[in-house]
């Protein structure tokens, strides 16, 4: 045991140098002293001394020496047509193919995060069952008996699946050369390690290890392999976002596990759009594709204030959504503003435009906004729908049946423009909303309100 008499620490087993540094062996953090935790990453027992200088320096030199004797590399100009004609292949899911931009890739490497028990398991699985072809699935915290319950409960055919419970990421690599499957689904990346790097399972070196050397087996072998990646507590997937330049494909499977929707989103696609999302409904059976989304989400609509039809654009597809707002005064000094499935700081925004250009005070009122469904859309000309229905709620109209509603607000109270426009129009008259609201018809936020009905008790309302 040894006393640091600089930092008066007292260190086990080590001898302290004042010059020296330390580093965490969990995120790579270096400190000029030693403490118990990482202040980086809140790691306990993590921090350890950092290599030399003289190790670092002798490392560059033998990697100078080294460049120096590699000759160039042999470039190839994009008029050589390739050798080898990339064929996706069929998930068998319309929706996951949707979002993956037409078929998995050979040799793709792919990654899908999403909360706990939102049912990334349960798509993974519908997945291998779907493909009807050779699969791999690789478990590390589950065992064969649990994976199997899961698959007879959905009704999945096993015959072309096959189970490896490992976590040792070099036995998992060598089974997959050996084997040649047609895919291979890692679950989950946080539970294999590599015996390269001397740190614990779910660990940033780890997982970014492993999900390197996976890269380079799927690769190699054009098999393409799915890593499933839990979201952490401050919503990021897999640590601090380690895995998203790495792999080709990043998912995401939202929704709210109260509700039946889920939305298969992708927030990087290197062979496909990232405009794209599949829309699936929880059932006894699994997730089931919802091929007409509109149709479903306005099903259980009524007519009653505070309820406007907005149109969203989601990839290349149209969908109706019901925007809810419930308006209250308020019982405390400060109002209350929430919103589900809508921005909530978009939602000040929006309250600031109604109360500066079209002259209607919220100050005294706390602001609710829902869209039904569970759902959440970031689509911009969601913003005169939302404006709409709070309104409508405010004071207390009932919208026409047949008014459907879209168009960014800006903040000078414009309406503006939304892109798809005719599209919109197509999909609010198959489901009999005959009154569009949008910027050819009005052009400011003020004027669409009117033309929605929405304004014409706003004088008997203020003198009340």
């Amino acid at each position: 045991m040894t006393t640091c008499i600089l930092t008066g620490m007292v260190v086990h087993g080590a001898e302290v140098d004042a010059m020296a540094l330390f580093a965490c062996s969990h995120c790579d953090a270096q400190s000029q002293k030693w403490s118990g935790r990482c202040v980086e990453c809140g790691s306990w027992g993590t921090l350890g001394a950092a290599p030399e200088q003289s190790a670092l320096v002798t490392t560059k030199q033998k990697t100078q020496a080294a460049v120096a004797h590699v000759p160039a590399g042999k470039t190839i100009p994009f008029t050589t047509k390739a050798a080898v004609h990339v064929e996706r292949m069929k998930t068998g899911i319309n929706e996951v193919d949707r979002v993956f931009g037409g078929g998995i890739v050979p040799g793709s490497l792919m990654l899908l995060g999403g909360d706990p028990g939102i049912g990334k398991s349960t798509l993974v699985a519908q997945i291998a069952g779907a493909l009807k072809n050779t699969v791999l699935y690789v478990s590390g915290e589950e065992s064969f008996e649990q994976v199997q319950m899961r698959f007879d409960r959905l009704g999945i055919d096993q015959k072309y699946i096959s189970f490896l419970p490992e976590e040792q990421v070099e036995i998992i690599c060598k089974t997959v050369q050996e084997q040649k499957p047609a895919f291979v689904i890692i679950d989950s990346i946080q539970t294999v390690a590599t015996a390269a790097v001397e740190s614990e399972p779910g660990s940033v070196q780890q997982i970014k290890a492993s999900t390197v050397r996976f890269l380079e087996v799927a690769k190699s072998s054009r098999i393409p392999m799915l890593l499933i990646g839990h979201v952490t507590k401050g919503g990021e997937l897999g640590g601090p976002k380690t895995l998203e330049h790495i792999v080709d494909v990043v998912c995401y499977l939202e929704g709210d596990s109260t509700h039946q929707f889920r939305v298969l989103r992708s927030a990087k696609n290197r062979f496909g759009s990232t405009a794209e999302v599949g829309i699936f409904e929880m059932q006894n059976k699994g997730l089931q594709e919802v091929s007409n989304p509109s149709e479903r989400l306005m099903k259980e609509r009524e007519q009653h204030a505070g309820s406007i039809v907005g149109c969203v654009v989601e990839g290349s597809r149209v969908l109706l959504v019901e925007v809810q707002a419930l308006v209250n005064r308020t019982a405390f000094g400060f109002p209350q503003r929430k919103a589900s499935g809508f921005d909530l700081n978009r939602l000040h925004v929006l309250l600031a435009v109604l109360h500066k250009r079209a002259h209607i005070d919220l100050s005294q009122h706390d602001v609710y906004v829902n869209l039904v469904g569970g759902m959440r859309m970031d689509d911009p000309a969601l913003d005169l729908a939302v404006c709409a229905a709070i309104v409508s709620a405010l004071y207390d109209v009932v919208a026409d049946q047949k008014t459907i509603v879209w168009g960014e607000v800006g903040l000078s109270g414009e309406v503006r423009t939304a892109p798809h426009e005719s599209q919109r129009l197509s999909e609010g008259k198959r489901f009999g909303c005959t009154h569009p609201i949008y910027r050819k018809t009005s052009a400011t936020i003020d004027a669409a309100l009117r033309d929605a009905q929405l304004l014409k008790v706003k004088s008997s309302v203020r003198s009340s």
